[in-house]
This record gives structure tokens, C-alpha cells and sequence, in this order.
């Protein structure tokens, strides 16, 4: 499974972003899909996602200033965020999950892929 994501790029505190990314491939379903990031010297971190049954679970640092939007059908989910702070630039990746096909209709083994990462960088 391949996610391609885009955005991202130099903005300037208080500004706002939008990340893109769409998965591909051939898979039986996608359970959860979303935005993870890095900054330098820090582990991974999730930053927003939808869950399989629709709910939308973010980080408390972006809570209040961010939408995630999935488009199941088309496999895409889109991060938006606004009022950015330097504290934002990391790299960020685009994470699913989900079941490749089993037999039949049946979902079967399990994965889970992360995109290549867009570097977002928020100037004061």
C-alpha cells in the first residue's frame, strides 16, 4: 500500500497549512488513516486521524486549531491547520492501516504504511 501525501513547504507563524495524501494499491480496507509528524530530536508523534467507525482523534497541541477530513471512498485524508507555531515544523507523514485481501471478500493479512514524510517549517 503506497500513500502519497502533498503540501506542506515554508509558512509563516499564524498562518495555516493543508496536508494531502491518498493511498493506493491493493488492499481490502483501510481502518485508520492520518497525520503523524517528527521534529528534529523528538520521536514520531500522531498529530490527527479517523478511527474505522468515523471518529477523529487528535493530539492536544493542535486540537483546537485543526481539522482532519477522510474521504473513505477515495482513500484520502486531508489535515488542515491554522494559527501555526514555530513548535509545528517537523516532517510529516501520512499513516494507514488496514487488511490486504484474504479469500474471497474476506480481509486479510494486516498492514500498516507511512508515506515519505513532507517537511513543514513555520517561521516567526
Amino acid at each position: 500500500v503506497q500513500l502519497q501525501a502533498s503540501g506542506g513547504g515554508l509558512v509563516q507563524a499564524g498562518g495555516s497549512l493543508r496536508l494531502s495524501c491518498a493511498a493506493s494499491g491493493d488492499f481490502h480496507s483501510i481502518s485508520t488513516m492520518g497525520w503523524y509528524r517528527q521534529a528534529p530530536g523528538k520521536e514520531r508523534e500522531m498529530v490527527a486521524r479517523v478511527l474505522r467507525n468515523g471518529e477523529e482523534d487528535y493530539a492536544a497541541a493542535v486540537k483546537d486549531r485543526s481539522t482532519v477530513a477522510r474521504d473513505t471512498a477515495a482513500n484520502t485524508v486531508i489535515l488542515s491547520m491554522n494559527r501555526l507555531k514555530p513548535e509545528d515544523t517537523a516532517v510529516y507523514f501520512c499513516n494507514a492501516d488496514g487488511f490486504l485481501h484474504g479469500k474471497g471478500w474476506s480481509p486479510g493479512r494486516y498492514f500498516a504504511s507511512w508515506g515519505k514524510g513532507t517537511q513543514v517549517t513555520v517561521s516567526s
